[in-house]
């Protein structure tokens, strides 16, 4: 498999160090370059041409986001991914990164000259990697193909009156339900409940930001808050989120059960739940991601009766979740980004 080529763009010379000594240690990864501001990075971009940038939100020169857009409107082959840092001010603009585009973030080390910090950032940087292999590998089986695979056409939609939206995702979600979200109307008449793979210090301001821009009300969701229709509750990071029927009212629980698929939230946590208090009132969405986190959870809803609707791999930025659950035959249909509220709503008000 050929390799990526990597550019290190981080303010402080003890981080570039620190990124450039574990990438080296990772396979099919060459460092081509490192930068310590904005300017430098562009200039590096257009002479190097690297697969992968990973930009420091804290660069202290160029702001990094106008860094980012102009690495999105010239170089749309190359894919940025965030170093975030942990406060508070590099987690808003990290999440607003997300939005305009990253492809992904990871945590800085809190002290870039300290050893015992390199076995995490390994792993985090492993798991971006993979997902940049996943992406690799279908798009090349696509290439060779000759053709997309095919997609499910669009239905009638599901057979029941539909309660409830569940929908999953992870890598490159935050771009996607900002794409999305937006386009439901405020009356959408129903609930919708979201897991993002996400650190627990990221979804309240996710769901804080999202809420700002759409018609429907956003919120983080939390213990035995009651489950209203034209809301949408999106898992608290680092803790599963599930509901449960309360005498006449739905409700949230959120526990610290063990991590499913190695993700706490998990989608398969929710998706179990939705099955069992909506059984096929439920409309259950699957869209970028890597890894098959959702798959069991959609084979519960499925049995129940439930319709299923899958992000298709040509707007997916990783063909993971909803290829795996494709594959197992639990999509009814795969629908492209931009027409995914669109289906959602025909679903629901259908009946």
């Amino acid at each position: 498999m050929d390799e990526f080529k990597v550019l290190v763009a981080d303010g402080t010379t003890e981080c570039r160090s620190m990124l450039c000594g574990v990438l080296g240690e990772l396979p099919n990864i060459r460092v081509v370059g490192t930068a310590g501001d904005g300017k430098t990075t562009l200039e590096k971009v257009a002479r190097l041409a690297p697969h992968v940038v990973l930009l420091d939100v804290d660069m202290s020169i160029a702001d990094e986001l106008d860094t980012l857009r102009e690495l999105a409107e010239k170089w749309t082959a190359v894919s940025v991914v965030m170093v975030c840092p942990p406060t508070q001010q590099g987690i808003e603009k990290t999440t607003k990164a997300l939005q305009l585009g990253a492809f992904d973030f990871f945590s800085k080390p809190v002290r870039c000259d300290q050893s015992t910090q390199t076995d995490k950032l390994r792993n985090d940087l492993r798991r971006v990697f993979q997902a940049f292999t996943t992406r690799r590998s279908v798009s090349a089986l696509s290439a060779a193909q000759g053709v997309a695979p095919a997609s499910v056409g669009l239905r009638s939609g599901p057979s029941a009156a539909i309660e409830a939206v569940a929908i999953g995702v992870s890598t490159g979600g935050p771009n996607a339900l900002a794409a999305m979200l937006p386009e439901l109307p405020a009356d959408l008449g129903v609930p919708v409940l979201i897991v993002q793979h996400m650190p627990s210090t990221f979804t309240g301001l996710l769901a804080s930001m999202l809420d700002r821009r759409c018609l429907l009300r956003v919120v983080e969701g939390r213990e035995r808050l009651p489950v209203e229709k034209n809301t949408v509750y999106i898992a608290p990071g680092g803790m599963h989120m599930r509901i449960r029927r309360r005498q006449d009212q739905v409700v949230v629980e959120t526990t610290l059960d063990p991590p499913e698929q190695h993700s706490r939230p998990s989608v398969n946590y929710l998706f179990r739940s939705v099955a069992e208090v909506y059984g096929a009132r439920a409309l259950g969405v699957i869209m970028t991601g890597m890894g098959f986190d959702g798959t069991e959870g959609l084979a519960a809803m499925k049995a129940k009766g439930s319709y299923v609707l899958a992000q298709d791999e040509r707007s997916s930025i990783v063909f993971g979740m909803p290829g795996e659950a494709a594959k197992a035959g639990l999509t009814d249909e795969q629908v492209p980004l931009e027409e995914l509220a669109s289906r959602i709503v025909h679903c629901v008000r259908r009946a």
